[in-house]
């Protein structure tokens, strides 16, 4: 008799975990919630339960849309209260909000589409006691203009050498559907606080490459450089060309997409 497969879609705040993927003697997100499954699942398998995430995740970088599958030897009866028991062993930082049902040929990495990271920062003079989540960045006042003629250089099938760090990833080229700077602007009676997102979608990223776009993106605000300076580094296909890495607090996973990529971007743009 064949397993059954499930899908998991999840959530999880990074900050206390050394990534999503597994690693001997570190506390990740992947080890959380096999941890639990198999506290939850001892009646229903044979063997241990191992999920298979959509994608890794760097130390720090939380998500907001993550995706897993896992098999069973035996079918979930009751899934509304498998999902509420599963999310009571889960520690706090870390829920799972839907489980289903699925294909056996369905598989999380391999299926998946697209992503989108989005990177948060406040561009203030006084950082909020709220905001863990942002990079607070007082240095200069961010030109939204500028940020986006920078990142129009990004779009389409590139070599992203210049913005990957060291890995075991054998890829450097990348398509990326969508790159875009929004501001937001919240006032209050006293205080306003304006906050910059940065925006990108691809099919995949390399290592630390939305974090160190970021930190090209600033390089070139806070030194009023031409923003074509982004296509000359993406060019240069050199990592030592490039600006440090932004800091990861600052940056989640919105969402792994298993469906047309055109529409996703029409829908957060409506």
């Amino acid at each position: 008799m064949s397993k059954l497969r499930y899908i998991i879609y999840f959530e999880f705040r990074g900050a206390d975990f050394f990534g999503s993927q597994k690693q001997p003697d570190k506390r990740t997100v992947q080890g959380e919630i096999e941890k639990a499954l198999n506290v939850l699942c001892r009646t229903l398998i044979k063997d241990k339960v191992n999920i298979f995430l959509s994608g890794r995740t760097d130390a720090k970088v939380s998500s907001k849309y993550q995706v897993a599958h896992f098999d069973l030897d035996k079918k979930i009866q009751n899934l509304d209260n498998f999902l509420y028991k599963l999310n009571c062993i889960l520690p706090d930082d870390v829920k799972v909000f839907e489980i289903v049902e699925t294909k056996n040929a369905f598989h999380a990495q391999k299926d998946a589409k697209y992503k989108h990271y989005r990177y948060s920062i406040q561009n203030d003079h006084v950082a909020s006691v709220f905001l863990k989540d942002c990079l607070f960045y007082p240095y200069c006042r961010l030109n939204i203009e500028r940020l986006n003629e920078s990142l129009s250089y990004l779009v389409g099938h590139h070599d992203f050498s210049s913005f990957k760090s060291k890995s075991d990833n054998p890829y450097n080229d990348c398509i990326v559907y969508y790159a875009k700077a929004i501001e937001r602007i919240e006032k209050f009676e006293r205080k306003t606080q304006r906050f910059i997102f940065i925006d990108i979608i691809g099919n995949r990223f390399l290592y630390n490459m939305v974090r160190t776009i970021v930190g090209q993106l600033l390089l070139i605000e806070r030194n009023d450089l031409n923003p074509k300076v982004m296509y000359e580094i993406l060019n240069l296909k050199d990592r030592t060309k490039a600006a440090n890495t932004a800091p990861a607090e600052a940056l989640c996973l919105e969402y792994v997409g298993y469906d047309n990529v055109d529409d996703y971007i029409q829908k957060i743009n409506s």
